[in-house]
């Protein structure tokens, strides 16, 4: 049994997937250990509603070091998702293999410091670009910098908004997120 510890800073729409996906076998012999957020939000909730463990630590300097005193031992995986915190260096380098994020955009465009949610949207349509997507990458001390594992596009249309753009990737996050996870669990990925 592969164990994964979630990081959440919102809804939890995607841990709410992955959840789905351990129960119906398309992540297969795998449970979530633990639910961090970085702030109250709902996403706590929808660990408690599946009992999971689940823990509050605010954000600030001391994050990652807290973070990794109520991290379980027999965690295989990190997977952050929707979360909007930055690890520490120290962190990143520990764990070095075993974090994956979910990124809103096709990496390594629109990436880094400030691009996150409907921010990565509007300088997507901003840019005129033909398509857009999402990408699972794994976590380094470069924000958005790493690995990429897995990505999904499409292509948008020309009366598209931030939020249809957003629900599009969602989508996408959906169908990719999953799989990258099983991916990384099963070391089919270097």
């Amino acid at each position: 049994m592969k164990n994964i510890t979630v990081l959440v800073s919102g809804s939890g729409s995607n841990l709410q997937r992955i959840i789905d996906c351990i129960d119906n076998g398309e992540i297969p012999n795998t449970k979530v250990n633990l639910v961090v957020a970085d702030r109250d939000c709902y996403a706590l909730e929808r660990a408690e509603n599946h009992q999971i463990p689940n823990q509050l630590i605010k954000r600030g300097k001391d994050f990652s070091e807290n973070l990794e005193k109520l991290l379980p031992e027999n965690t295989d995986l990190i997977v952050l998702a929707g979360f909007l915190s930055i690890l520490s260096k120290e962190f990143c380098e520990k764990y070095n293999g075993k974090i994956i994020n979910i990124h809103p955009a096709l990496l390594p465009k629109f990436g880094g410091k400030g691009m996150w949610g409907h921010h990565v949207h509007e300088a997507v349509i901003a840019a005129q670009e033909k398509e857009s997507g999402a990408t699972v990458h794994f976590v380094t001390s470069g924000i958005d910098e790493g690995e990429i594992i897995l990505q999904g596009k499409f292509e948008i249309a020309e009366n598209e908004t931030p939020e249809t753009l957003a629900q599009k990737v969602h989508q996408i996050e959906y169908e990719i997120f999953p799989k990258a996870i099983d991916l990384v669990l099963n070391k089919r990925v270097p």
